[in-house]
């Protein structure tokens, strides 16, 4: 108790609910601020692993405690600078303005991020909190360079529901004012974290040369104060000596940490529409999302004008519009599911009903920094009839192969061949690109693209959850283990069982 005595945590009001990541996960306890809706819960119970009850105070002080403890380890901050970073980063999560990514949650290697929901920094009359927006951004940089113990010279600092926070300030995303208020925000980010590396600099070293020239901020926009305070902010950077990092604002896929925060689209990404779809037991029913509720308080007689369908034109435009202010492009949309058509009794795991999908999907993540886009096509019952795979940096000749991969696995479908054979056949196969998966919330870990994909599948279709991530060692380069898999391959040494759960740990692809 002695790290929730005397914190903002004392005396918080909790409700407990029972509750699963996913409809077909086991219920856990789950403990909230009152007053959070239970999606949140839900999110909590997925970003926290294991079956065991959840508190979020608990949970939150397990990351904030291993940031200041790796900071003081490393010099950068006393004592009172840790008591100030701890009490920021609880009022940040206790307001749903900030949180870390999926991966600090759940303490594994992989990359750190921290995210800021922009439509939490609205006030009751629909103003924007600039100061408290620095602070938080000022928060982020150092909670990020405390959890790399001052080491990491790129970090991964982004905001979520940019078009929520449009709606609710009824700008159109597809409009000049929308693209302002996004490349207003994007710079005053950009200023104030890389003043504040620069302030780290100072204390502890330069390692990273200050910009010579600036892309200009807007010089107005629809929120009062921003053009200035961001013209301010990056003007005091041009004045100093050094940053402390190479890169620090990045928009990356989101997770659960959003759904905690309650964030909508992720990034830059367009709203979804006025209205999304919840599952019960009876089926399914449309009820209005967070954005057109906010751009209902707003401008309610154009609510379905601002959260209209947007081109791909217009959102490549808000991506230009802020692209000069991250230190890294946008990831691409990740494709919106259909509507929900009428419900179709399907088998589900532990006995729950599973929720009705479209006539098919399409999955996006990054494994081992390689993107990767799965589409699905389903039949009439909702069965995997059609599999195709995309990949952006591979060559023609890998490309090629998983193209015809994804072919002869639609021909055993369509022949009767079960999904569960080949998930059986194909998890956890090894070869690159391989290691931390971005972009799937369940899925940190693959050893493979066909390990993420089959996984995804299973999970999806035939609602397993009974597929463990792999380890670091099993991702790792040639991470093979036993004599037969360090042989070389040729001579062709058959191996002695014809069983896929043997024969998936020796495939290799050798270009």
């Amino acid at each position: 108790m002695a790290r929730i005595n005397g914190t903002l945590w004392e005396g918080m009001a909790l409700a407990r609910h029972r509750l699963g990541a996913d409809p077909d996960a086991a219920l856990r306890a789950v403990a909230i601020p009152a007053g959070w809706p239970v999606e949140a819960g839900e999110a909590l119970a997925g970003l926290v692993p294991g079956s065991r009850p959840i508190s979020l105070p608990r949970a939150a002080e397990a990351w904030i405690q291993r940031a200041l403890s790796r900071g003081r380890k490393a010099g950068l901050m006393d004592d009172s600078a840790a008591n100030h970073l701890a009490e920021g980063l609880r009022a940040l999560l206790i307001t749903r303005r900030g949180a870390p990514g999926a991966e600090v949650w759940r303490g594994t290697a992989a990359e750190a991020r921290y995210v800021l929901n922009l439509p939490a920094f609205l006030d009751a009359d629909a103003s924007f909190d600039l100061e408290g927006f620095a602070e938080a951004v000022v928060l982020g940089v150092r909670f990020l360079d405390a959890l790399g113990n001052g080491r990491a010279g790129r970090l991964r600092l982004g905001f979520c529901d940019m078009a929520g926070l449009l709606a609710a300030l009824g700008l159109a995303y597809d409009s000049d004012e929308g693209r302002r208020v996004a490349a207003g925000l994007a710079a005053l980010m950009r200023g104030v974290a890389e003043g504040e590396s620069a302030a780290m600099a100072a204390r502890m070293g330069a390692r990273e040369p200050v910009a010579l020239l600036w892309p200009a901020p807007p010089d107005t926009t629809a929120l009062p104060g921003l053009a200035e305070a961001a013209s301010a902010a990056l003007q005091a950077v041009g004045a100093c000596h050094g940053l402390r990092h190479g890169a620090i604002i990045a928009l990356t896929p989101a997770d659960a940490a959003e759904a905690l925060l309650g964030a909508e689209t992720a990034g830059l990404f367009p709203a979804a529409g006025s209205t999304r779809a919840v599952y019960t037991a009876t089926g399914a029913t449309e009820i209005p999302t967070r954005a057109a509720l906010a751009a209902a308080r707003m401008a309610p007689h154009r609510v379905g004008q601002l959260l209209a369908p947007v081109s791909e034109t217009a959102r490549k435009m808000m991506a230009e519009a802020v692209l000069p202010f991250l230190h890294a492009a946008p990831p691409a949309p990740v494709a919106v599911p259909g509507p929900p058509r009428a419900h179709v009794e399907r088998p589900a795991a532990r006995g729950l009903l599973a929720h009705p999908r479209s006539t098919g999907g399409s999955f996006h993540a990054s494994v081992g920094g390689h993107r990767v886009a799965m589409r699905t096509a389903e039949d009439a019952e909702g069965k995997l009839r059609e599999l195709a795979f995309s990949l952006a940096k591979e060559g023609a000749a890998y490309r090629s192969l998983m193209d015809a991969f994804a072919q002869a696995v639609t021909i055993g479908l369509s022949h009767g061949v079960a999904l569960d054979d080949y998930v059986t056949a194909f998890s956890y196969t090894r070869f690159g690109p391989a290691g931390v998966v971005e972009g799937d919330g369940e899925i940190t870990q693959a050893t493979s693209v066909l390990d993420w994909a089959f996984r995804r599948l299973a999970a999806d279709y035939l609602g397993r959850a009974d597929l463990p991530q792999p380890s670091e060692a099993d991702c790792a380069p040639d991470s093979l283990s036993t004599a037969a898999q360090q042989s070389p391959l040729l001579p062709l040494d058959l191996p002695l069982t014809s069983a896929p759960e043997a024969r998936r740990r020796n495939f290799r692809i050798v270009a």
